[in-house]
């Protein structure tokens, strides 16, 4: 909380600088921050004052800016920079880092990047290309430390003098073979209190199990928070050794993650921009309203069917809401909780009969007692003991089908590969409403001709 207040207070403080057009504060301020939070600020403010601050953020960080910025504001910046510019810009970085960033980047830029760079980081970004952004091999570093495990610990404390500075979240040095291949982790505290006399193959760890490049980044993060990992090395399929994952790559792809499920949610991307133009959010919002339209427009059909039936009895379009509603609700609890297990690692299709029915027998009770307290309630408003009767069914009913809807759907889009977390909730809410809808009134067809 006191962090969110800071970052709050120096907002204003900013914009009221850049309102009175006192540059040497903006500047003093910025300069006065981590990179992590100028990007914090830069997204904070509308394109215009990015522009601006943009200028007055020192050369020396501008590359660990762009990589904490969202996808959108980093090419809104690029797009203003030549090649020559950028270069400068990133060479500083991370492999990974510059991996990220360039994979954001239109093709033809982060060719003309590549071909800038010298021979050893153009291969060490080309290999981190070769593999999917969203798996273990895009997520690596290739800046690693290796050593033979037939050399004495003394050996590698004076190879490591000879560094200058050894790559961050180092907690082990990675022994390979002759072939290149990974064969253990030597952990530095083990490398500074073992006799120096002693071989590495005798102090390392050869239990350790190295992350396949070709792992999802999902298994990495889970990986990661199960084994209480700061770093892993990645291997290709013969055990070559290819690089290692830190624990500040495995953040962001939490971080990254639970926007995307939270903004897919109501239909946006993650990299929305807050302060996008009017006519440019209005036209990606536009897209989900049209789908939501046409759900509604099929739960609007379905009541049209009742409409003889709805016309002879008011109190059955006063209530219909309330069926829908409860269906939806309860609903999106069930796929709520499903989306979150899958993400987890906690659900998948080897336990998915056993969620069904758990999730079903929840709608079961839920649907008992709410049918049972809406029933009563409607009976009495209305004075008709019928109408009680059919919204109490219909609520059972809807809050069944709502469990099966809610547990299944995202496993049924992850089996044709769409993404649960961007189109489950609208497919859930067009079932809850029809069966909702299509019970009740239809039960109440039933009771009143």
């Amino acid at each position: 909380m006191p962090h969110a207040v800071n970052a709050q207070t120096r907002l204003h403080q900013l914009n009221k600088a850049l309102e009175s057009g006192t540059f040497i504060k903006v500047r003093q301020m910025l300069n006065g921050m981590s990179p992590a939070e100028i990007a914090h600020l830069i997204e904070s403010v509308p394109p215009d004052a990015r522009a601006i601050l943009w200028r007055m953020v020192n050369a020396e960080v501008e590359g660990e800016v762009l990589q904490y910025l969202n996808d959108e504001i980093l090419n809104q910046i690029v797009k203003k920079m030549g090649t020559q510019e950028l270069t400068s810009v990133l060479e500083d970085l991370d492999t990974d880092d510059l991996a990220d960033i360039l994979q954001t980047l239109p093709k033809a830029v982060t060719r003309q990047v590549l071909n800038s760079l010298d021979s050893m980081n153009r291969k060490r970004l080309e290999a981190v290309f070769e593999y999917p952004d969203d798996s273990a091999g895009g997520l690596m570093n290739t800046d690693t430390i290796t050593v033979r495990p037939n050399i004495t610990l003394d050996v590698v404390q004076r190879y490591l003098r000879r560094h200058e500075e050894i790559p961050e979240m180092t907690d082990n040095v990675l022994v390979v073979n002759r072939r290149g291949q990974f064969i253990g982790l030597l952990p530095l505290t083990k490398l500074l209190v073992s006799k120096p006399s002693m071989t590495v193959r005798e102090a390392m760890r050869s239990d350790v199990e190295a992350i396949h490049a070709d792992m999802h980044r999902r298994d990495v993060a889970n990986l990661f928070e199960h084994q209480d990992l700061i770093s892993a090395p990645v291997v290709d399929e013969n055990k070559i050794l290819l690089g290692r994952i830190t624990i500040d790559d495995v953040v962001d792809v939490i971080r990254e993650d639970a926007d995307h499920s939270l903004m897919s949610m109501a239909g946006l991307d993650e990299e929305e921009d807050i302060f996008a133009p009017v006519f440019t959010a209005s036209r990606r919002r536009s897209v989900w309203l049209g789908v939501n339209t046409l759900t509604a427009f099929i739960a609007a059909g379905v009541m049209g069917l009742f409409a003889d039936t709805i016309e002879k009895v008011v109190a059955l379009a006063i209530l219909s809401p309330v069926v829908a509603s409860m269906g939806g609700i309860a609903g999106s609890q069930t796929l709520t909780l499903v989306i979150r297990g899958m993400a987890l690692g906690h659900v998948g299709f080897a336990n998915a009969r056993l969620l069904l029915s758990r999730e079903v027998a929840v709608g079961f009770v839920n649907g008992m007692i709410w049918a049972l307290i809406i029933g009563s309630v409607a009976s009495y408003w209305w004075g008709d003991t019928s109408i009680g009767l059919v919204i109490a069914a219909a609520t059972l009913i809807n809050l069944i089908a709502a469990a099966v809807a809610g547990a299944s759907l995202p496993l049924i889009l992850k089996r044709v590969n769409i993404d649960p977390a961007l189109s489950a909730g609208v497919i859930l809410t067009t079932v809850t409403d029809v069966v909702g809808f299509a019970s009740f009134l239809g039960l109440a067809s039933i009771v009143y001709n």
